[in-house]
């Protein structure tokens, strides 16, 4: 089985030649990159299975990097955890909301780390073990590959605008019809967080997504005291 393939953007060399040797004495393969420029030079003649983030980089910082990847079809899929020095709960907020998968604050012990990346993984090969059973002339359907949502009423199909987290919440809900899920429980699927009393945002999310789904929107159900589900069609 070939070796999963991680990438490393991080300005000091001593921190990048770490990560390098913990992932390839731990079985995966591993290359680094000093600045953005060199990272996105690369992408164009290959692409890792995850990418690990620095946000303070020269010339161009992480984030905006994150926000690339995320708004390029051919790279919209490829997990990112980021790292940084900064440790306030705004900026993982912030780095989760744009679409990182995770967030390691620096220092981090490197056994943490290589957990991490192997949990990411783990949730995107069944993200795409989902995509393979999606079918195509559902009334609400998503294909995890392109990212696209979409509805389909009186045989006329319509494309959904999705944010990330919304389109991440839909995934969820529709591989797991009927299932409850507590606040919690979405924090922890669709954010990788398990922030206290950020829960607010759960609900505001799934206010807009019940919108954008128009008339199927009152299948994502409010289990008072508990959470949300999405009803079977025959629920």
């Amino acid at each position: 089985m070939a070796k999963q393939v991680i990438w490393c953007v991080e300005d000091e060399q001593n921190i990048r030649d770490i990560l390098e040797y913990t992932l390839q004495s731990t079985g995966f393969e591993s290359r680094g990159f000093k600045d953005g420029q060199s990272f996105l030079d690369a992408l164009q003649q290959g692409r890792p299975d995850l990418i690990l983030m620095d946000i303070m980089l020269p010339n161009t910082d992480g984030m905006s990097l994150l926000q690339q990847l995320r708004t390029d079809p051919q790279f919209a899929t490829i997990p990112v955890i980021m790292t940084t020095a900064k440790g306030m709960e705004y900026d993982k907020i912030k780095a989760l909301e744009q679409g990182a998968d995770d967030y390691l604050v620096k220092p981090f012990g490197m056994m943490e780390m290589v957990a991490r990346i192997k949990a990411v993984l783990r949730r995107c090969q069944n993200r795409e073990n989902l995509s393979r059973s999606n079918h195509e002339n559902e009334p609400i359907g998503v294909d995890l590959q392109s990212r696209q949502a979409w509805i389909i009423e009186n045989d006329q199909k319509e494309m959904l605008d999705l944010t990330k987290k919304e389109f991440d919440l839909l995934a969820l809900f529709l591989s797991q019809q009927g299932v409850v899920f507590s606040r919690d429980d979405l924090l922890d699927a669709v954010w990788h967080t398990d922030f206290l009393g950020e829960t607010r945002t759960i609900d505001v999310h799934i206010r807009s997504l019940r919108t954008k789904l128009k008339s199927f929107g009152n299948q994502i159900e409010t289990v008072r005291g508990v959470g949300y589900r999405f009803a079977r069609n025959n629920d």
